[in-house]
């Protein structure tokens, strides 16, 4: 990775949280095409971000008052702060017109953060103790692309359904991984060993996180609870495609990170303890603790992949459809071939709809370009849950003839994705519905 990319990441980071504790409350929204198209399009400085109505209603922005000329337009001056620019906006406010139901944006910000920005990026800002200026608000936008995007959806532990919040301060300085009486406890038993010099033996009791299927089932049992039903069959579940992303993004994630804290926390207490000054445990046991960091990163990107795959292949089963994992076609290995290898890379007297390749991945980024080109008389689909694919991928995904299916709620019109208007996106219900039972009922188990 480049050296000024990660220099620029930490920068960006630690402008972003000596504003958070400068803050007495934060603003967290998911931009939608709307909050960003308009920087795109050369808008003027009418254009903003659309603020919701429960946060404008909250006290977060100034008091509304309507225009005396057009008693239909209430708006407020609000000075802000853009650390990304180093700009005071004296002449920013918040515009609602009340003619047009809940309508209501901030306007005159710079438009060079928001032009070209990964669908689904972040909007932070904070009301200021002290001021910038004039101004006592701040706004920062992280593109979804970006570390800063990962590190705050990490740290804050946000949820595939989330849209926006008001949150306070001490939530960005919170473990989130385990609840406090599980951290206390923890705390506990790392000081009790670093006392008796038993360390290495916490070390060998967390060294090993639990079997990904373990996991896996764990998630899907308490999913399956918090909903009151018994198995994971698509054709019973409302919508599958948001019961996969909260399955694997959510739950499992959550049930992962409270493993993976005990396991880390006590890696690092080890290479602390080593040293009997904090300084000198910076500084000497630095590599130590950058392989620590470095091995968590990697293994949380491992376990996302696997975590997706694993549950749509249980979904699958549930649902009496018949598929071959990671059968070899041609040069490539995609995760599901409907109904079996056999018949779709040696049967030549089949027809089109007797047989289907479907891969999963959890993010796009360029990796769908891994999926065979190679025809083999069927149609291609992609499942993932990722709400960030880029205009020109979805174009790409076109022209190559592979079928995008994502959840029910990435589908849907009020979603920050790019999904709503294309035809080559189609929704899981969809695809269970049409593409399976209705035009290739010969790739479902019969009863």
């Amino acid at each position: 990775m480049d050296m000024d990319f990660l220099e620029q990441s930490s920068d960006q980071w630690s402008l972003m949280e000596s504003f958070v504790n400068r803050s007495g409350k934060l603003f967290l929204k998911k931009l939608s095409r709307n909050d960003a198209s308009w920087a795109n399009e050369g808008g003027g400085h009418q254009y903003g971000f659309y603020v919701p109505r429960a946060v404008r209603e909250s006290g977060f922005f100034p008091e509304l008052h309507a225009r005396e000329d057009i008693p239909h337009i209430l708006e407020a001056d609000c000075p802000s702060f853009w650390p990304q620019t180093g700009e005071v906006r004296s002449d920013s406010g918040i515009k609602y017109y009340s003619n047009k139901g809940s309508e209501c944006h901030f306007t005159r910000i710079p438009a060079e953060l928001f032009a070209g920005l990964n669908p689904a990026s972040w909007l932070l800002g904070g009301t200021l103790e002290e001021p910038e200026g004039n101004a006592y608000h701040w706004f920062m936008v992280i593109d979804s692309a970006s570390t800063e995007a990962e590190m705050l959806e990490s740290r804050l532990d946000i949820q595939a359904d989330f849209h926006f919040d008001l949150l306070d301060p001490s939530q960005f300085k919170r473990a989130s991984a385990i609840d406090s009486d599980e951290a206390a406890d923890l705390i506990i038993e790392i000081d009790a060993a670093i006392r008796t010099g038993t360390i290495e033996t916490l070390v060998a009791k967390y060294s090993k996180l639990p079997d990904p299927l373990v996991l896996a089932d764990e998630a899907r049992l308490e999913f399956l609870r918090s909903v009151r039903s018994k198995t994971f069959n698509p054709w019973d579940i409302k919508k599958p495609g948001d019961a996969l992303m909260r399955v694997s993004r959510d739950i499992e994630f959550s049930i992962y990170r409270r493993h993976e804290l005990r396991m880390r926390a006590v890696e690092v207490a080890r290479v602390l303890a080593q040293h009997d000054r904090s300084a000198t445990a910076a500084v000497r046991g630095f590599a130590s603790l950058n392989s620590i960091f470095l091995s968590a990163s990697q293994q949380r990107k491992s376990r996302a992949g696997k975590s997706f795959e694993t549950h749509l292949a249980a979904m699958l089963k549930a649902g009496g459809v018949r598929f071959e994992a990671q059968a070899i076609l041609g040069q490539r290995r995609p995760d599901f071939v409907l109904p079996d290898q056999a018949t779709v890379a040696l049967d030549t007297q089949r027809r089109h709809e007797d047989a289907a390749i479907l891969s999963a991945k959890t993010t796009l980024r360029e990796r769908w370009k891994q999926i065979t080109h190679e025809r083999f008389n069927c149609a291609i689909f992609l499942a993932t849950v990722d709400d960030r694919v880029s205009k020109e991928a979805l174009a790409d995904l076109q022209k190559a003839e592979i079928t995008l299916v994502v959840p029910e709620s990435l589908k849907m019109k009020t979603n920050e994705s790019l999904y709503y208007h294309d035809t080559n996106v189609i929704s899981f219900r969809e695809f269970f519905d049409e593409e399976l039972a209705r035009k290739r009922p010969s790739l479902l188990l019969v009863d």
